[in-house]
């Protein structure tokens, strides 16, 4: 199969490029000549399934290891020659829960405002707007232990949002929930592109999370083997449904068939 037309369009400021990116644990190559771009504003599915490399690419992306192979800029700043400005412009949820859950809701997002920077009368008035976007305004004050893991991960998107990214990463981020926990969250980071233009790369390996206008990037042992509309990559696939392009591009690689 031929690459889908690439996300990126020629004279549009990529949100999120990433040229050549390769990575190696020891021996083991993670990541082959990785290279994508999503554009400002849009939804993009990072799906691939568990061992893809999606979460070696996300540590890579904010910086966690540095690229030693490849180049990925986050609105034109180069993530390992211009750290600062690059990390500015995005917010990230991790797939593992990082909230501090012996401190409060507010507490964790001041703190996390401060490590931005953000002094603290306009932090207040930060976690407020935050929190009424994700609707956990009204547990301002509990202790993150009270919290459910759907509301967990609430709180972790709005402490993403605290210093206004245009671009938020989130990694497997409705793992372990209940499916209308998942549901509400992807409703939440959706109406975040519709109403304010942030550019979402969203990891999944969850089928069910994929929508046919969606942009995706489908990672296959560490290699892009399809990227472009979800319509688009159905359409290619000659297949009926996300799903069955998804199980086809697997198949493909995995017998060795060029993709």
């Amino acid at each position: 199969m031929q690459h889908v037309r690439a996300i990126g369009q020629e004279g549009t400021p990529a949100a999120l490029e990433v040229v050549g990116v390769s990575h190696f644990y020891g021996r083991k190559q993670a990541l082959k000549s990785v290279s994508f771009s999503i554009r400002p504003a849009t939804f993009t599915v990072l799906l691939g399934l568990n061992g893809a490399g999606k979460t070696t690419l996300f540590s890579l992306t904010n910086h966690l290891f540095d690229t030693r192979h490849g180049e990925i800029r986050i609105f034109g700043h180069d993530i390992n020659r211009d750290s600062s400005e690059a990390l500015r412009r995005m917010g990230v949820v991790f797939q593992a829960r990082t909230l501090d859950l012996d401190l409060s809701v507010r507490q964790n997002l001041a703190y996390h405002a401060c490590l931005h920077g953000i002094g603290a009368r306009h932090a207040a008035r930060r976690i407020a707007a935050v929190l009424e976007t994700v609707e956990m305004s009204d547990r301002l004050d509990d202790k993150a232990r009270s919290l459910s893991g759907g509301q967990m991960r609430r709180v972790e998107i709005a402490r993403a949002l605290l210093h206004s990214p245009p671009l938020m990463l989130l990694d497997e981020a409705t793992v372990g929930l209940d499916i209308r926990s998942r549901a509400g969250i992807l409703s939440t980071i959706r109406s975040l592109v519709e109403r304010r233009g942030i550019a979402v790369l969203w990891a999944t390996h969850l089928i069910d999370e994929v929508e046919e206008s969606d942009e995706a990037v489908v990672l296959r042992q560490g290699e892009v083997v399809a990227q472009g509309r979800v319509a688009d990559i159905v359409q290619a696939t000659g297949t009926g449904s996300i799903q069955d392009a998804f199980a086809s591009l697997n198949r493909a690689t995995a017998d060795g068939v060029a993709p």
